[in-house]
């Protein structure tokens, strides 16, 4: 299997928005009200929005290749663009989806290797996330990976607020 990533550009942004919607559905839908998911899912996912964050010199999105087939994505958030501020400088890996079919490969801890090297190369003092505190797999997966709670806040999926552990990983 060979990885490779890929910066995104507008031009990306149809396929951008097809595995943004794909995976999250897949790793969510679920879980959740239908009604709060169609809400978010129309509000997170369309054009308007990801154009938005695309044109936004402080949101990188990168797709991830194995073997040229498209299998995830991940989103970097800098200074003002991060959902959380904090006193020290950071970055914020705001989502990281592999495609089910992909699952278990290694994929997603080697684009987490990825997320840590980009972030490393910026000189912050640290890379951090949200994940949803029922999310039991994915915060299994980022403690294995040197990532620590150091707090929550919440997350609204359409009118349900729901509550995301934040999760560090310390680069300095």
């Amino acid at each position: 299997m060979n990885l490779y990533y890929k910066k995104c550009t507008q031009k990306d942004i149809n396929e951008l928005i097809e595995i943004s919607r794909s995976t999250f559905i897949a790793a969510f839908e679920k879980q959740n009200n239908r009604d709060d998911f169609s809400a978010y899912m129309t509000a997170a996912f369309s054009e308007e929005t990801i154009k938005k964050q695309l044109q936004n010199p402080d949101s990188l999105f990168y797709f991830i290749y194995s073997d040229d087939v498209l299998v995830g994505y991940f989103k970097l958030n800098e200074n003002n663009a991060q959902n959380e501020l904090f006193s020290l400088p950071s970055v914020e890996l705001e989502r990281l989806y592999i495609s089910s079919d992909y699952q278990g490969k290694e994929i997603g801890k080697n684009a987490l290797r990825k997320t840590l090297e980009i972030a490393a190369a910026k000189s912050v003092s640290f890379l951090w996330l949200g994940v949803w505190e029922h999310n039991h797999a994915a915060i299994r997966f980022y403690e294995r990976h040197g990532f620590v709670k150091f707090g929550t806040h919440p997350y609204l999926l359409g009118n349900d607020e729901q509550t995301d552990w934040l999760m560090k990983y310390e680069l300095s």
